[in-house]
């Protein structure tokens, strides 16, 4: 499955890129699933089309706001005249502003559309300067995107969700390093070569014990590391079973099960279904896979 880099020179080689779909390019309105290693907002303001976002099929209304993390697939189907604004940032943009980053990647499960006409006008104004911001360049460009940014995230939350997304956790000041943890554990949830690997591969890469990260989780989230790695497998391998045509062996041996058959067993008691049901679902719904794979499967 294609993984695109963000690749957005500029003088001062800010991480960040905008414009409308013509200006970003062809892929900002992909119709083959694919995912990236940065952040993708998106404001639909014309035309028809439905936004698939992992397993996700989002019909689109404009004016409509999507956002998709690092590490989603997505891409566009039935689209007809689709315009808007494309803003893409990586996540190291957002470095020194935790609570935005944090936002940002919490809101990639949900999409909006403005509560009113004042709104929609306040994004599109929004959007509009940032984009006038980085075309100018200079002095001050990067700090005045992020404000830019923190902006729409601002608006963007004050937005009613067109579906509903995890409920927030309040945080408080004391759990604000669990937060930190917890936000950089999710973030590693999303890396496809992660998927299926040990708790302790995760503690390693955050830089803290198992332990730590088993005391951490829980108190910033409300759930456990383990509980969350075996929700990210799933998401993996329902991204893998609608966008790929790789055989239920491949599948599981790129979760990290050395027996197709008990992935197929985890995937029915996690998502209540069989790997090949789901397949021939999604085949039969909105969500139409580029592929014509005719390779027999178990776990039908």
């Amino acid at each position: 499955m294609p993984r695109h880099d963000l690749a957005a020179p500029a003088p001062d080689d800010v991480p960040f890129a905008i414009g409308t779909f013509d200006e970003i390019g062809p892929l900002s309105r992909a119709g083959f699933p694919h995912r990236h290693t940065f952040y993708e907002l998106v404001y639909v303001t014309h035309g028809r089309a439905s936004h698939v976002i992992d397993v996700d099929v989002h019909p689109v209304r404009p004016p409509h706001l999507f956002v998709v993390t690092p590490g989603q697939v997505h891409h566009w189907q039935d689209q007809r005249d689709l315009r808007g604004h494309v803003l893409l940032c990586a996540a190291d943009f957002l470095l020194t502003f935790p609570a935005d980053r944090d936002a940002l990647h919490r809101s990639g499960h949900r999409s909006w559309r403005p509560r009113d006409a004042a709104q929609a006008r306040r994004i599109a104004t929004l959007l509009h300067w940032a984009t006038a911001e980085h075309r100018r360049g200079g002095p001050g460009r990067g700090s005045t995107l992020r404000a830019y940014l923190h902006l729409l995230l601002t608006e963007v939350l004050r937005s009613p969700p067109t579906v509903p997304g995890p409920p927030a956790v309040p945080r408080a000041r004391e759990h604000r390093s669990a937060a930190a943890i917890a936000r950089r554990f999710e973030e590693l949830l999303a890396e496809p070569d992660l998927v299926g690997a040990p708790l302790r591969a995760y503690a390693r890469r955050i830089g803290v014990s198992v332990r730590h990260l088993n005391d951490a989780v829980p108190l910033a989230t409300g759930t456990t590391p383990a509980r969350l790695i075996r929700q990210a497998r799933v998401l993996e391998a329902k991204r893998l079973l609608t966008s790929t045509d790789l055989t239920m062996a491949a599948i599981a041996d790129r979760l990290g099960f050395a027996d197709p058959a008990y992935f197929c067993r985890f995937f029915r008691r996690e998502a209540g279904d069989s790997p090949g049901g789901f397949r021939r679902t999604a085949e039969n719904t909105t969500i139409p896979p580029s592929r014509t794979s005719t390779h027999p499967d178990a776990c039908q």
